[in-house]
């Protein structure tokens, strides 16, 4: 199975950027990078020492159920290329675990596919879980704080 590692869409982060108002309509923060620990969601890598990075909340799912959870992301307060769909670990994964979770069409956790996996197997078992013709997508997480990271979804 081949898989891709996705952004968040350009225009969306132009918008969170231009308004400065995240999906609760509040002001997103901006602060400066100490080089770790502040992944951006957008370019997909570690947002470099001494920058300029938002916190905003954050949905990544287009309806509304219990399921569709909202927390807490960072972006590059400047702008920067969206990462390209590729199948390759985005750089800004640099724990040593994550959580990945298979989701079925209407945004609903497919029950039992939530595993904290290693960063060398979340390839391997996020194509493992897009198999599945019920798994839609399939989300990374920080096994830490459960924050959205990214998603994974079928190449085309």
């Amino acid at each position: 199975m081949s898989i891709q590692f996705q952004p968040l869409p350009t225009d969306q982060v132009r918008h969170l950027r231009g308004t400065l108002r995240d999906i609760h309509d509040q002001p997103i923060e901006a602060l400066v990078s100490d080089g770790t620990g502040t992944p951006c969601r957008h370019c997909l890598r570690t947002v470099p020492d001494g920058k300029r990075y938002l916190v905003l909340a954050w949905r990544p799912f287009q309806g509304l159920n219990p399921y569709t959870e909202t927390g807490p992301i960072f972006l590059c307060a400047d702008d920067c290329d969206a990462a390209s769909l590729a199948d390759t670990l985005p750089p800004m994964l640099t724990a040593p675990t994550y959580i990945v979770r298979g989701y079925t069409s209407d945004e609903r956790i497919c029950p039992g596919t939530g595993q904290v996996t290693a960063t060398p197997q979340i390839r391997t078992y996020a194509a493992r879980l897009l198999e599945t013709p019920k798994i839609a997508f399939v989300d990374l997480r920080s096994a830490s704080n459960n924050c959205f990271l990214c998603r994974v979804v079928r190449a085309k």
